[in-house]
């Protein structure tokens, strides 16, 4: 088992930043692939980015590019995404997701690759 709990969420100005932090703890860790992902209400949960055990390795959704940067210490189980320049449309839950993974170069776009989630940080963006 792992347990995944996300902290940073909170409310910005249409401009702003925030940096989300994601801690993995088991009693026996592992090597894990990471993932954010991010539910408004009444809409459908979308990918956001991911990053591979290696940290070499990420992707993005396209309208985050740029301004999203995910990063991964694997010293400390913790993922981060650093989000800047934000919009009211980032406006959403975001949770971070774990999938073990020992090959170490793969990322995974979908939530179904993933086996645990953590309960969400609220993101809320003003206009």
């Amino acid at each position: 088992q792992v347990q995944l709990v996300e902290s940073g969420g909170g409310l910005v100005q249409a401009g702003g930043s925030l940096r989300l932090s994601c801690v993995a703890s088991a009693r026996f860790l592992s090597n894990y692939a990471m993932g954010w992902f991010r539910q408004a209400p009444g809409k459908q949960r979308e990918f956001v980015a991911a990053i591979s055990w290696s940290g070499r390795n990420t992707s993005y959704r396209d309208s985050v590019e740029g301004r999203f940067s995910i990063s991964f210490d694997n010293t400390k189980y913790t993922v981060y995404l650093q989000m800047s320049s934000l919009r009211p449309e980032d406006t959403a839950v975001y949770y971070c997701a774990a999938r073990i993974d020992y090959a170490g170069s793969d990322y995974y776009t979908t939530w179904d690759a993933y086996h645990a989630w953590g309960q969400g940080t609220q993101v809320t963006v003003s206009s």
